[in-house]
């Protein structure tokens, strides 16, 4: 019995230690990080105060806006961030043994005292100023007391058009322009914003653009896969005319008119349009009956002489309307169903050049009508391979065109030897003109130069696939074949 008595003593004592290291009512401890933000530009705060209720150490923010509070004891806490200029927050947390509470300030700018920025100054252009660029910074100078950031906004009106653009969330002192229209004064007003005052007005500043330059050629570059309709001086300084984003070639100018025709892509048709020299004011002409034949990079139309009238081709038929779209009338259709693929109008109206061609563009015939749409004359027939590029002298009296004389057909319209041929009307003589042509290579689209001394005209190789190139040359010149404008087609020159 005693040595059961031992037993028991001895056992109760080991459970008495071992109570005694289970730690009833020791404190545990647990950890508290975070990081302090700007609540407007979420950029973090370095020297920020971070306390706590109940009161633990007391902290501030390093360079990255982080800050770390170790030994916190178990419990519930209100941790708070405070810096001068900004409204102190609070965050609550537990804090938990062995473990790291996280949390996250976004401080904002006290506004009790915050003062407006100050009106913004336009710098450039100078108000009233003149022959500005198309392309150009708007810039301006504005202050802020309180070092708020700032957001722009600016208004731009023009007085050629209604059009207001607005500008928004800018945030430099600079606006870039581009795409501006030629000869236009243009109205701009600044708004200033610090997220906290009423918005700050500038005064209402104006500039206008450069005049349009003088140019007399047109021409079309392939951009993105579209045809764009460009304009170049004497100089060779070109200009661009029509969107990039859209399909517009075969531009024709009219200077009675003061306009310039072009056909553009409209859906899945193509229609005839006008527009101003600088490229403003489109207007579509066309409508019910649009352009159309074998292949719309080979059809042509043509003005009439005043710029009242335009005469297209739809398929087999002949058409005319008028420049503000009314008026269209049917003026000839082919006797044999042959596809009308070009036109041209002599100055005097008398007469209407038709090269006429089979569905693949070839079979070609050329020949002249009246407007009453009664043949006068058969220039070309029975002729194999292309033809194309029909136009009038001035008098009316003579009509340059291309042929390939390597009479080669093919159905993707390959032409291997393009040439530039003239008929006289008085004398009924069909002359070739020669331009020293490279071997190898194709000129297409002729037209008269101004004054009808020299041909323009498209120059490329016979592979299809090689860059185009607008040529002039003098009649009867030797050594007179001078490249004008590279990666260029369909030639104007007016």
């Amino acid at each position: 019995m005693k040595y059961l008595y031992k037993i028991a003593s001895v056992l109760f004592l080991l459970f008495l230690v071992s109570c005694s290291e289970e730690k009833i009512g020791e404190l545990a401890y647990g950890t508290v990080s975070g990081r302090v933000v700007n609540a407007d530009t979420f950029e973090p705060m370095e020297n920020v105060k971070i306390l706590s209720s109940p009161t633990t150490s007391t902290v501030f923010t390093d360079a990255d806006g982080k800050f770390t509070v170790a030994n916190v004891k178990v419990g519930e806490y209100s941790f708070q961030a405070q810096k001068d200029g900004f409204v102190a927050k609070f965050e609550a947390t537990t804090v938990t043994a062995n473990n790291t509470s996280e949390i996250i300030f976004e401080l904002k700018k006290a506004t009790a005292n915050n003062k407006p920025p100050t009106v913004p100054v336009q710098v450039s252009p100078v108000d009233n100023s003149t022959a500005q660029a198309v392309s150009l910074d708007l810039t301006w100078t504005v202050t802020d007391p309180d070092k708020d950031v700032l957001t722009f906004k600016v208004t731009l009106r023009n007085d050629s058009n209604s059009e207001v653009k607005v500008y928004d969330a800018i945030k430099e002192q600079k606006l870039t322009l581009t795409d501006l229209i030629f000869g236009t004064k243009y109205y701009w007003q600044i708004e200033v914003t610090d997220g906290i005052n009423t918005p700050v007005l500038s005064a209402v500043s104006s500039f206008t653009t450069i005049a349009f330059p003088t140019t007399r050629f047109l021409f079309v570059k392939n951009i993105n896969d579209n045809n764009v309709i460009f304009t170049a001086d004497d100089a060779g300084k070109q200009y661009q005319l029509t969107s990039s984003t859209k399909n517009s070639w075969r531009p024709r100018r009219n200077n009675q008119a003061k306009k310039i025709a072009f056909i553009g892509t409209n859906g899945s048709q193509n229609d005839l349009y006008t527009m101003n020299y600088d490229g403003t004011e489109v207007k579509k002409i066309t409508n019910s009956v649009p352009v159309a034949g074998f292949n719309s990079d080979y059809i042509g139309y043509s003005w009439n002489a005043s710029g009242s009238e335009l005469i297209y081709p739809n398929f087999d038929k002949l058409y005319k309307i008028n420049s503000d779209g009314s008026g269209l009338t049917k003026v000839f259709q082919t006797p044999n169903g042959k596809f009308i693929s070009e036109c041209d109008w002599s100055a005097d109206g008398s007469k209407i050049a038709l090269k006429v061609n089979d569905a693949n563009g070839y079979n070609a015939e050329i020949y002249v009508i009246n407007p009453s749409g009664v043949v006068t004359a058969t220039i070309l027939s029975g002729q194999t391979g292309a033809v194309g590029g029909l136009n009038f002298s001035v008098t009316g009296q003579k009509l340059v065109y291309t042929r390939d004389v390597a009479g080669f057909e093919n159905l993707n319209y390959r032409q291997l030897d393009s040439r530039i041929f003239e008929y006289n009307f008085g004398s009924a003589v069909l002359t070739q003109i020669l331009t020293e042509k490279t071997l190898g290579t194709n000129d297409l689209d002729v037209r008269y130069s101004p004054n009808e001394s020299e041909l323009i005209f498209t120059n490329t190789s016979n592979d299809g696939l090689s860059v185009k190139n607008i040529v002039k040359t003098t009649i009867g010149v030797v050594n007179s074949r001078t490249v004008l404008f590279s990666g260029t087609a369909m030639p104007d020159w007016e």
